[in-house]
């Protein structure tokens, strides 16, 4: 069974002016996106800005967020890092906290080979109980997972359960989801992929745009699994100019900008991460409007 079906935000973490984890604005987006309909949380992803937590904010941050959606929807706790014994802690300590299952980035700058992340993503599902998802991102990490690797972990190691997609390689999708043979499930990481990975047979997205909307996004998902894949590809088709923007500079500066248009209290960013240039900021805002949500 998949770890969820549908919308997963993957959720900004929201910071205090002098840097600290804003803890009760966190709670206010939780509750936000339980509200709207979101069917997953992921927290401390890319989104989340987790390269910038210490280990013991990312875990706090984690255990936080499991104790406030208090088992409403599934919570994805990313996990991940190019250091499998460091990967290994922290997986250890999220299933602890109670994460419902964990997102797992590609090795970044060391990169790995093939053989190398086998090894790696064994080793992390080895040491915890709950399910794993792959995260494939190689624009940041520089590190490709082939789809021949990902079938094979989802076929051999029990608790790994799928992949989130965020190649942007529709091709190599296609590829993996050939091989599957349902062993996958497959999660799209680009807001303005979701119908066509859908098409494929994926199970849904861990999302950007749900930050600002849920709703959404959610529907999108809802109405191609309901049967309305003409309903579902023109909320993707409506979505995309503010996906655009959203990704007009590097995640999640966009998104923080705009939940901060929105009134969401996601405040600042961490170094090295700056405020949005102006004239982004401002074709943000003309797309928000456009979209109906400012």
């Amino acid at each position: 069974m998949a770890v969820f079906t549908g919308a997963g935000v993957a959720i900004v973490t929201p910071f205090k002016e002098n840097g600290e984890v804003d803890y009760e604005s966190f709670k206010e987006l939780i509750e936000f996106q339980i509200a709207e309909g979101t069917d997953a949380i992921i927290v401390c992803g890319t989104t989340g800005e987790s390269s910038t937590l210490t280990h013991e904010e990312h875990l706090d941050v984690i255990g936080y967020c499991v104790e406030k959606v208090a088992g409403r929807i599934p919570v994805v706790a990313g996990t991940g890092s190019n250091c499998t014994h460091t990967a290994v802690y922290l997986s250890v300590e999220a299933q602890k906290l109670g994460a419902d299952a964990l997102l797992l980035v590609t090795p970044y700058y060391n990169k790995a080979t093939q053989k190398g992340l086998y090894a790696h993503y064994k080793t992390i599902a080895d040491a915890v109980e709950i399910p794993c998802i792959l995260y494939n991102v190689p624009s940041r990490t520089g590190c490709n997972i082939a789809p021949e690797t990902a079938v094979k972990l989802c076929s051999e190691v029990e608790n790994i359960a799928g992949v989130k997609e965020a190649s942007g390689n529709i091709s190599q999708i296609a590829r993996l989801m050939q091989l599957a043979d349902g062993k996958v499930d497959l999660y799209s990481g680009n807001d303005d992929q979701i119908v066509p990975l859908l098409s494929l047979g994926g199970k849904g997205v861990i999302s950007v745009l749900s930050n600002v909307a849920p709703r959404q996004t959610h529907e999108i998902c809802a109405k191609f699994f309901a049967g309305d894949v003409e309903g579902s590809c023109a909320e993707q088709l409506r979505a995309l100019p503010l996906c655009n923007a959203l990704f007009s500079e590097v995640n999640p500066i966009p998104v923080k900008k705009a939940l901060n248009l929105m009134g969401k209290k996601a405040g600042a960013l961490r170094p090295p991460l700056t405020e949005m240039e102006e004239q982004n900021a401002v074709r943000l805002e003309l797309a928000m409007r456009e979209y109906g949500i400012l």
